[in-house]
C-alpha cells in the first residue's frame, strides 16, 4: 500500500469517527483508542484555527494602525505594543509547529506516549497541554537538568 493511500484510508476512518457532544477521555477506556485520538486531534485542530485567527487580526491591525503619531511618547508606545504583539504572534507560530507535529504523531500512533519513557503521558497533562511531548515525571527530570545547567 502507497503512503498515499494509507492517509487516504486514515482520514477515511476519522471521517466515521462520531464524537458524543459530551465526550471526555476517560481512564475507564483504552489509552488513545480512536475516540480518544479524534478527541484530540479535534482539540488541537480548533486551537490551531484559533492561534491563526488572531495572527490574521494582528496583521489587519498592524496594516491599518500606520498612522504616524507626531508626539514622541505616544509613537514610542505604539512601537511598544507593536513589538509586543508580534512577539506574542511569534510565539503563536511556534505553538503552532508544535500543533502540527502532534497532529502527525496522532496520525502515526505515537500521540500521547513519553518521547523519553515510551509511558502513557496522562489524559490531565494531554488535557491541559495536548501538544505534550514527555510525561508529567519526564519533564521534571528535564526541567531540574535544565535548571542545574543554566545555574553554573
Amino acid at each position: 500500500m502507497s503512503k498515499h493511500q494509507a492517509k487516504a484510508d486514515r482520514e477515511a476512518k476519522v471521517e466515521s469517527i462520531t464524537l458524543p457532544p459530551d465526550y471526555r477521555p476517560s481512564k475507564n477506556e483504552p489509552f488513545m483508542n480512536p475516540l480518544q485520538q479524534e478527541y484530540f486531534r479535534r482539540k488541537l485542530l480548533r486551537w490551531r484555527e484559533e492561534l491563526l485567527a488572531e495572527s490574521t487580526q494582528t496583521l489587519q491591525n498592524l496594516q491599518e494602525a500606520t498612522s504616524q503619531e507626531p508626539d514622541f511618547a505616544d509613537r514610542a508606545s505604539i512601537e511598544t505594543d507593536r513589538a509586543l504583539e508580534l512577539r506574542t504572534r511569534d510565539r503563536g507560530r511556534k505553538l503552532i509547529a508544535k500543533i502540527d507535529a502532534a497532529l502527525r504523531r496522532i496520525e502515526d500512533g505515537s500521540y500521547g506516549y513519553c518521547e523519553e519513557t515510551g509511558e502513557p503521558i496522562s489524559l490531565s497533562r494531554l488535557e491541559a497541554r495536548p501538544i505534550a511531548t514527555l510525561s508529567i515525571d519526564a519533564q521534571e527530570r528535564h526541567e531540574r537538568r535544565e535548571k542545574v545547567y543554566r545555574d553554573d
